[in-house]
């Protein structure tokens, strides 16, 4: 792909309408782009919006964001069960679908032919490799990884994935976007876990045998990291957030990688088989009011 600069991103494409999703299809409707966000579910893309205008009246109720701000930002973001119609004209295309290689697989295959030649191509993804979501893609030279954190609008961080196809040209272009987006990119190269998703997944899972063997409360596990090493929120909390089931997955794919120090704990997979899958079932390491 040719060189981009951060304002050749004009439209940008977000394939999964879901927390992930609809957060980075605000963050980019925000810094001007015309976004399409796609999903299957017309359900599903419908909760993903009505969470862009929630978030949205929230930083204008704060004090955060101007009312004519806010509107301007979700008169950019349009919905679409049509993965062809939000690839179509898109500069950048970005998936945040679940955590299955396969169905990676096929978006990108249909997106590879309906989006421009010249359009960057990126995932999401916190742990999948790249190379493997990139087999068989026609260009995957304008294929790499694009890690958001969540909640998406407030952090800074964006993990940029260099897969073993990728060109400096997309390296380059997708942290140009991401400094646009008000993010601080980092670049790692394709490995499991990447830099973040395994420092974070270590972490969350020794947490969750701390709980297991006793140790501590889940707050006060989560307290002695926040007071004590500056983390903006505990591993436990978080894990509620991401999802416990998400981080099971995770821990898994880990395991086979890397081996048994990423074997998720008893109480891990005890939990997500009650359904305790943490904020999105109202219950977790904490309970989460609806």
């Amino acid at each position: 792909m040719t060189a981009k600069t951060a304002e050749s991103f004009e439209r940008a494409a977000v394939l999964g309408a879901g927390t992930m999703g609809h957060g980075i299809a605000q963050v980019c409707a925000q810094a001007g782009l015309t976004v399409r966000l796609f999903d299957v579910a017309p359900e599903a893309l419908q909760r993903g919006l009505a969470g862009i205008d929630s978030f949205l009246a929230k930083g204008v109720a704060k004090g955060k964001m101007k009312a004519e701000d806010a509107a301007a930002t979700r008169a950019r973001v349009s919905g679409t069960t049509s993965l062809a119609e939000a690839c179509a004209g898109a500069d950048v295309v970005i998936e945040a679908a679940p955590e299955k290689l396969a169905l990676k697989q096929s978006l990108f295959a249909e997106a590879a032919a309906a989006a421009p030649a010249g359009a960057l191509l990126a995932s999401n993804t916190s742990s999948l490799s790249i190379g493997a979501i990139a087999a068989g893609l026609p260009a995957p030279e304008r294929f790499l990884g694009m890690h958001f954190f969540n909640p998406v609008p407030l952090m800074s961080l964006l993990e940029i994935v260099r897969g073993p196809a990728s060109t400096d040209a997309a390296v380059d272009a997708a942290a140009a976007l991401g400094r646009r987006l008000g993010k601080e990119p980092i670049v790692v190269k394709d490995a499991p876990g990447f830099a973040s998703s395994r420092l974070g997944v270590a972490i969350g899972l020794e947490a969750i045998r701390m709980v297991e063997d006793g140790v501590a409360s889940a707050a006060d596990i989560d307290k002695a990291m926040e007071l004590g090493y500056r983390h903006p929120m505990g591993p436990l909390r978080l894990t509620d957030l991401v999802g416990l089931d998400v981080r099971l997955g995770i821990a898994e794919y880990l395991a086979r990688e890397l081996g048994p120090r990423f074997e998720p704990p008893r109480l891990l997979r005890e939990m997500v088989a009650a359904g305790k899958l943490g904020k999105k079932s109202g219950q977790g390491f904490y309970r989460w009011a609806e």
